[in-house]
Formats: structure tokens, C-alpha cells, sequence
């Protein structure tokens, strides 16, 4: 699948990672729609790009939403070769706190229902706009690539809804690649390390500090445009499908 001329859509593509795919397949030509909450700079971002990208709104948990947001995309550049499932939540939380209390049950719930389920719901409706697609010479129609987390092999204390919600997104990956085979259907996921992102922005920066002096090499924060430059590559060579690649600096999660 080639880049130029290719239509993305992007959860969560309004910031952090999301932002650094549309901002890299539409620099190398392609296009994307943003899927992303009502309140997000989804809009600004895609007046600031013009034509390559439009903004849908939606809260990917919101079930009752989603399959309108994702035909809404499907119409603003006429198909939909690519879906990016960026759009996720972290919040760090015990299972029991310090002081006894148990862990509250919504906060686990919220975790699975956005990360797992939300990105579940985008995936189907997407696939079966994918469907429609004609198939290039190799029998492609589409790519799926969804975003894990480094979390989801070695969460560490607090992590116990966000790292089991993507260890969920890792454990998909293969089943759903060999679902939508028949389709001519890919299926990637990535597994990044720490990313400068929003969501890093709210660990204090002694703890981001020991993160990245972990990392192998090098020593810094992976930024949104790596992330991009990977899922162009995923979707250039056709040979990958069904695998989890961590972009992580060789990093590995220890238990605090």
C-alpha cells in the first residue's frame, strides 16, 4: 500500500501520537480524517492542514455514535484505506490503596470500555468500509494498526487497568488478522515505550527522567513522529501482518 493518495483515519488524532501520524502521512502525501472527542483541536488541526485532513467528532466509547463517526470518515475522502486506533486513557491506580480502600471498580470499567472495546468498535466498523475497497495487486484492501503500550507485557504498580486493557489490544492482534484475511485485511500493532505525549505530561519528571536513562539506546522520549514513520512502513510492506513491534528504545518496564 502506498502512502500518497492513501486515506488514514486516526483515533485520538487530535494530539500526541494521533497527531504525529496524520501530521506524517499527510506531509508524505497521503490523507486522514481525525477521529476525535468533541472537544479536542480536531477542528483547528484539520483547518491548519487543509484539504488532506477533516475532523469528525466522536467519543469512541459511545457505542451508539461510532458507526455514524466512521461512515461520516468514510464519506469526507470517499474510502478508508488505513485505520490508526491512537484514542486512549492512563490513569495510574492501585488495586488497594494504601490505606486499605479497594480499587474503584469504574475506574477498571472506563479502561476497558475506551481502550479495548472503544477500539474494538472503530476496528469493525472500519473493516467493513475496508471491505468495499477494490483490492491492489497484491490483494489488499486495508491495515489496521492498533496502539498497545509496553504496559500491556510489564505494567508496573498502578497500571493494573491500563496495562490489562492493552495487553487486551495485543492479545487481538493475531485473531483479527487472521479474521479479516479473507478480506485482504492487515493487522499491526505497536507497543510503544515512553512517548512525549500528553499523557507522559502527567508523571513528574523525576520518574519520565528514570524511564528514559532505562531506555537502551537512545536516550530519549520517543516522539509522535516515530510512531508515524512505523505505521507509513506497515503499510508500504505488505509482508507484515498479524505481529506486535515495540518502539521502545530497548526499554523494559521493571515493577516500579
Amino acid at each position: 500500500m502506498r502512502v500518497p493518495g492513501s486515506v488514514a483515519l486516526v483515533t485520538g488524532g487530535a494530539s500526541g501520537l494521533g497527531a504525529g501520524v496524520v501530521r506524517t502521512l499527510a506531509d508524505r502525501g497521503g490523507r486522514a480524517v481525525i477521529l476525535d472527542l468533541p472537544s479536542s483541536s480536531g477542528e483547528a488541526m484539520a483547518d491548519e492542514m487543509g484539504e488532506a485532513v477533516a475532523f469528525v467528532p466522536v467519543d469512541i466509547a459511545d457505542a451508539g455514535h461510532v458507526g455514524h463517526a466512521v461512515a461520516a470518515a468514510a464519506e469526507a475522502h470517499g474510502r478508508i484505506d488505513v485505520l490508526v486506533n491512537c484514542a486512549g486513557i492512563s490513569s495510574g491506580q492501585r488495586v488497594v490503596s494504601r490505606d486499605g480502600a479497594p480499587n474503584p471498580l469504574d475506574h477498571f470499567r472506563r479502561h476497558i470500555e475506551v481502550n479495548l472495546i472503544g477500539l474494538f468498535d472503530v476496528a469493525r466498523h472500519a473493516t467493513s468500509a475496508m471491505a468495499g475497497n477494490e483490492p491492489n495487486d497484491e490483494g489488499e484492501r486495508g491495515l489496521i494498526v492498533n496502539i498497545a503500550s509496553i504496559a500491556g507485557y510489564e505494567g508496573q504498580v498502578g497500571q493494573s487497568a491500563y496495562g490489562s486493557s492493552k495487553a487486551g489490544v495485543i492479545g487481538l492482534t493475531l485473531p483479527m488478522a487472521r479474521d479479516l484475511a479473507v478480506w485482504g485485511i492487515r493487522v499491526m500493532a505497536i507497543a510503544p515505550g515512553t512517548m512525549d505525549t500528553p499523557m507522559l505530561a502527567t508523571l513528574n519528571e523525576e520518574f519520565i527522567a528514570k524511564l528514559v536513562d532505562d531506555n537502551v539506546f537512545p536516550h530519549r522520549l520517543g516522539m509522535p513522529a516515530d510512531v508515524g514513520k512505523l505505521v507509513a512502513h506497515f503499510m508500504e510492506n505488505v509482508f507484515l501482518n498479524g505481529e506486535v513491534v515495540r518502539l521502545d528504545a530497548g526499554l523494559r518496564l521493571t515493577s516500579s
